[in-house]
This record gives structure tokens, sequence and C-alpha cells, in this order.
């Protein structure tokens, strides 16, 4: 047993410095399979003696059961707004304010403003035992579970204090597009912005479900603590980073205002905003002389010592024109605003989505308002509010239909969803969507048969499903407006080179509700086949990695639609998908395990989608942007910003024809 203990805790070392290496310094050490088999020896040597388990232990991040609700929790100080400054006159008199009451030199420290949700922690002898949300500022919500669930957060210190943190939990913007396109493969109503997922993910009452959520988290600032004596802001960063905890690296002590103005005007540039990977609101300033903060004191609700400089969005004023309701390919129907046209932060926006019926409402957004629109992170039209102070007596409130306005069928809102959805499989809107998700980049990639191109060949009767697509001919082609005899024959060219795609993204082709991406290459690395995968009982998917109660149902009842029978048929058919005998087939050697590849540019033997999924096949991870984890990027020409940066970072640039050269060496033979 003693043994037993002492590998145990080596395990939970080398785990724990792995993480901090990983998340924290962005400077991965190891292999990911060697990650993997570490944390699979702790997992297995707990499970066989789980009186040995600790709370602090990296395997406790995730697998408790859901909360009932969350615990009360007493801040052991108050967590306080701050108060805002909206221009450089608003600062300049903070400053003056500061300078009226501290008699001696002042210094200032200047922090990102990151557009996430407030938590406080508590470590107790260096191991973490509780985290909090910010409440009313003095009380707040318990949500420990959730947070453990966050890689970059270490469950252990680096040294055994007693402490209390404050941070920001946020999802970066990549991240945040990347959840809500699977949340809309699975027909599920997306997030308004990356602060909201945060702050929806940050309060679910089940774990496992804020785990799969991508959430990150900066600390900026220390509450009690049993540490030694920090006499500044800009030293208590630097003791928070020497913990361990990840602290945002663009914070700059400031010797004098001047300064500080010199750091707001670098970050209010929307360049330079962009070039970070989360979003921004703003600049905190703070006094840096803890002594001096303390002199300064608070009002009832902010500290005097600092002030938070909010950029300014750019805000217009429009008018909603109407409300209507767009059908996606699930059936779920989404409020759109038509608005009277309006420049707003560089182009002009004639619709915004409102989301859902609940957000309508809630907003109190009608018909005939005007509102205040802007865009979401630059770039996602979005109406904040309206204005009724400038109402005539003449708008009208929205109603979500009772039936669907694309095929009359009755539409039907679930209890505990915001989203409203037709039912009908039938509904033409909802074909017309899943036959252009079908010829998605992530389904089948099909190039050049985009939105418009579906609705055209839909319009003429050519395509009704998705097995149409297979049966086009080129005659059928140069009857229509948008094609001639070169376009005609790269559509059918692509059309063709899409029957080698593999089950995966068959599968997620199909549109079934919630089986998005990851969960379709899950399910068909199990299955290989529609007839596999239509024979297995609930039972049974429900032992695919992946795959839980929901998503199991959805893929039986899917498959007991004879329709979508019938569609599966069509489609073996017309030679695409993987049959019985490919369970047969030679898996392919993780040859390229622990590596991983960004692909960019255009290539020539291969779709970009292919080789993606080839190098997946050799164990290797695929990623959309280039970082320092990045082993190779495979850039074709028009390989853009990826090359630039990768040149920037040093990373190995390889071209198509020297890609296959490094799997030829690995006994990787690509016809």
């Amino acid at each position: 047993m003693e043994r037993v203990q002492q590998r145990i805790e080596e395990l939970r070392a080398a785990i724990r410095l792995h993480n901090y290496k990983y998340y924290v310094l962005d400077e991965p050490s190891i292999a990911d399979e060697e990650y993997d088999r570490l944390l699979r020896e702790l997992e297995d040597l707990e499970a066989k003696y789980p009186e040995l388990i600790t709370v602090d232990s990296p395997t406790q991040r995730v697998g408790h059961a859901p909360s009932e609700k969350f615990s009360p929790v007493s801040h052991s100080q108050p967590l306080m707004s701050l108060g805002n400054a909206f221009s450089e006159d608003e600062l300049l008199a903070f400053e003056e304010r500061v300078r009226k009451q501290i008699a001696g030199p002042v210094s200032y420290v200047c922090e990102l403003k990151i557009d996430g949700l407030s938590v406080s922690l508590d470590y107790e002898d260096g191991v973490f035992v509780r985290g909090a949300t910010r409440g009313d500022g003095l009380v707040g919500e318990d949500i420990t579970l959730n947070l453990r669930t966050i890689r970059s957060l270490p469950l252990r210190l680096n040294e055994r204090v007693t402490i209390n943190v404050r941070g920001e939990v946020f999802i970066n913007r990549k991240d945040f597009e990347i959840l809500n396109e699977e949340r809309r493969s699975m027909g599920e109503s997306v997030f308004a912005n990356p602060r909201n997922a945060a702050a929806g993910s940050l309060r679910q009452l089940d774990p496992k479900v804020t785990a799969a959520r991508p959430l990150d988290i900066f600390l900026f600032s220390v509450g009690t603590h049993t540490a030694p004596d920090i006499k500044t802001q800009g030293e208590a960063l630097e003791y928070l980073t020497r913990l361990g905890l990840r602290t945002n690296p663009h914070s700059k002590v400031c010797r004098d205002f001047s300064e500080v103005l010199d750091f707001i005007r670098l970050w209010q540039n929307k360049s330079k905003r962009d070039s970070l990977p989360y979003e921004i609101d703003g600049v905190v300033v703070k006094v840096n002389e803890l002594a001096a903060q303390r002199d300064l004191g608070t009002t009832a609700r902010s500290p005097r010592w600092a002030a938070a400089y909010k950029f300014p969005a750019q805000q217009v004023i429009t008018k909603v024109v109407d409300i209507g309701v767009q059908v996606g390919r699930t059936g779920a129907l989404t409020p759109l605003a038509e608005l009277e046209p309006v420049l707003v932060a560089g182009s002009t926006v004639s619709r915004a989505t409102l989301h859902n019926e609940d957000i309508v409402r809630d907003r109190d957004i009608r018909i005939g308002d005007f509102v205040v629109l802007q865009k979401a992170g630059d770039v996602i039209p979005e109406i904040v509010r309206s204005l009724p102070e400038r109402r005539t007596g003449q708008e009208r409130s929205f109603q979500m239909p009772a039936e669907c306005p694309a095929c009359g069928s009755k539409v039907v809102r679930m209890p505990g969803e915001a989203v409203t959805r037709c039912v009908n499989g039938r509904c033409p809107a909802q074909r017309i969507e899943k036959l252009i998700h079908f010829a998605s980049k992530g389904a089948m990639d099909i190039e050049g048969l985009g939105p418009a191109s579906v609705v055209q060949l839909v319009e003429a009767g050519l395509v009704t499903s998705p097995v149409d697509f297979y049966k086009l001919r080129k005659e059928d082609l140069l009857r229509l407006d948008r094609f001639g005899e070169k376009s005609a024959e790269n559509l059918l060219a692509a059309i063709e080179q899409s029957k080698g795609q593999p089950f995966s993204r068959i599968l997620f082709g199909l549109g079934i509700r919630l089986v998005g991406a990851e969960a379709a290459r899950e399910v068909a690395a199990a299955t290989k086949s529609f007839a596999n995968l239509m024979a297995l009982s609930k039972e049974e998917l429900l032992q695919i990695a992946g795959v839980g109660e929901k998503i199991a149902q959805s893929i039986l009842d899917y498959f007991a639609d004879p329709d979508n029978q019938e569609l599966a048929a069509g489609l073996l058919a017309q030679g695409l998908l993987p049959t019985e005998s490919d369970e047969s087939a030679p898996e392919q050697e993780p040859v390229l395990a622990g590596l991983t590849f960004v692909v960019t540019g255009r290539l020539e033997g291969f779709t970009r989608s292919a080789i993606e999924d080839l190098l997946r096949s050799l164990g290797a991870s695929v990623t959309s942007s280039v970082s320092k984890q990045t082993s190779f990027l495979v850039a074709g020409p028009g390989a853009g910003s990826k090359l630039v940066k990768a040149n920037e970072l040093g990373i190995p640039v390889l071209s198509e024809a020297e890609l296959l050269e490094l799997l030829e060496e690995r006994g990787v033979s690509v016809d």
C-alpha cells in the first residue's frame, strides 16, 4: 500500500506539472498519448484504491453527480463593481481624485478587461476547496464542481498557502464559434456572445456539461491570504503567477498617468484587439500601491482606487421593419428582425437574428420599434435594446406562429427548451437547409455546392434528397443560369470526389439531431457502416464514447423513419458509404501520434478535409489555428495569415508534396 500511495503521488505531481506547462505556460513538454497514459494509470490506481482519492487529484475535475442547487457562499471580502469611465476626461478626473487624497507619488497598473464572468476562489494549504460567482458582491453561488473542470485552473498551487484569489472565466472567440457551430449542427439554440456562453456554462447543474465547454480563466487579484508581504498590485500579479495561476500577460505597471493613457490608446485600436484570441471590452486601471488603495478606500459599491475604462462599442439606431421567422434544418424557428438598412462597424446591416422567442420578449422588441444595434465582437449584428420612448402606439408585438411558415405544420416548444420547432420532416425549408448542410465543408465538403446553388437545384426540381446530388448530369446543370461548361464539370467532379468521404462525415452530413461532428466520428468509428449502426439497441449505442441518452434516442428515432432508411439505402446505391466488409480493413498505424497539423491554402491532389481526415487516422491532431503547439503547417497556394504566423513562430511548413514524402518516410503510402 505504501508503494501504491507513492506511485499515486508521483503520477499526480507529474500530471499537475504537465497541466501547468500546457494550460498556463502554453509550453507542453510531452506528447498527448504519454499524458493520457499517465492519467489512465492514475485513474486505474484510484479505482482500485478509492480510499486514496483526494479532492485535489487531477482525476477529480469531472465525474461528480449533478448538483441539486447552488449553495450560497459568503465572500470573505466584498466583490465590488468597478466605477466606469467612458472617456479620457473621465479617466483624468479619476486620476485627479487619487492625487487629491494621496500625497506621495502614485503608480498604476493597467489590465485588459476580459469580457467574462467574475469568480472568487479559495485555496487551503495550496488545495482548491471552493469557488463562487460574484452574486450580489457579498454572497455568491457555490460553483466549485464546475470550476474544477477548467483545465487552466490548478487544483493544487505551487506553494502550500491559504489564499483567496479573484479571476475572470471566459471563452476564446474561436472556441465560441466552434461551440455555436456544434450547437447548430445538433439543432440547439446558439449563444448570443462568448460572455453568455461562459456564464451559462459555469451555472450548469451538471459539471459534465461544463466540462464539455471550452472554458478558460485569468486570475487578477489577491484577497485574504497567508502569503508573503505584497506591497503592490504588480507584485500580486507576479505572486499569482509564481503560485501556478494563470494571469493575463498584457498587464503593465505605469509610472505615471500618461503611460496609462498610452496603454489605453494602444488597446483601443481594433486591429490590436483583434490580435487577441478572446474578447476584451476595456482596460482596468488600478492604483498600484496597496497602501494607497487602503487609504483611498471604497464607496458603498466601488473601490476609489480603480476604474474600468470601457471601449466605446459602435452603436447605431435603426428601425425594425418586420420580424420574420427562419426555419433551420432541424425545424428550429428563429425570429429574424428585418431592419431599415444602416451602416455599423464598416458594413451595411439590414437583418439581425433574435435567437428565440424569449429574447424578443425579454428585450421587449416590437415591430416598428426604433432599436439600438451593434455588432457583437464587431462581427455579428445584435439588437441591444429597444427605445420605448420613441414609440407612437403603432408598434406590434411579435408572436411566434402556431404553424410553420414554410409548410403549415403545427409547431411545438418542448418543456425546458427555448426553441420552437416544426416537427414535419418533409418541410421544404428544412429540406433545403439539410441539403446545404450535407454539402457543407464540415460534412461532405462538395466544393461549388453552396447555399445559392442548392436552392437553384431544388427550385429547378433536380434535387429533393442528398441522393439526387449523385444523379446530376452535365446537361441538367447547363440548363441553369449559374452554370457554364467548366463550372458544371467542376461541380460534377467535386460530387464524385465526395463519394470518398469517410463514414463519419456522411453520418454528420445527414443532420441527425444532436449528432455533431465529434459524436459522428465516435459513432462511425464504433460501427463503420449503416447496417451495423441501424442494428444497435439503445443500450449498445450508450456504450459508444460520447453517446448519452439523448443522442442515442435521437439516432434510434432517425433510423426508425422509413424515409431515412430509404435515404441510407439510396446513398449506398450511389457508392458512398462503407459496408460491413470495410470492418476487416486494417487500421492505420498511429505513426503521427503526438503531432499537431494545420492545413491551409489550395491543395492539388486532395480536398483539405480529406487530408485532415487522413492525418487524424494516422494519430495526429488537426487544429484550425497556428500556435506554439503546431508541429507542421501544410500550406498550398493561397495560404495567408496562417503561413505568416507559422513563419513568425518558426513552425515547419510543408507543401502537399513534402507532406506525402513525410508520410512515405513513415511507411504510409497515399494513392
